[in-house]
């Protein structure tokens, strides 16, 4: 009974020093951005081309999805255009480079 009770307290010393540590390691300040000059960074989003690029073409968006194609990245665009004469519209698909 008495190795049992050691082992406890043990353990227990062990888990109080281990979250000690963990708390002092999670203090420490934080650097925050120098306002005068702040970092923008905008992605070119697959979604907005996509629109624009069914806009142009007269017909839907249908898919929208990024890619990389001789190691540029580049967007997948799939517009439903609307066929002649009540046919059944056409499926285009447009790759349109990312940047």
């Amino acid at each position: 009974m008495k190795t049992l009770r050691s082992h406890f307290r043990t353990a227990t010393l062990a888990l109080c020093a281990a979250g000690l540590l963990a708390s002092q390691a999670t203090a420490i300040p934080l650097i925050t951005p120098d306002q005068s000059s702040p970092i923008v960074l905008a992605a070119s989003d697959c979604y907005a081309i996509g629109q624009q690029v069914a806009e142009q073409n007269g017909g839907t968006l249908a898919k929208a999805s990024q890619s990389t194609r001789g190691g540029q990245p580049v967007c997948v665009i799939v517009v439903l255009v609307p066929g002649k004469d009540g046919q059944r519209p056409r499926r285009s698909e447009i790759v349109v480079p990312q940047n």
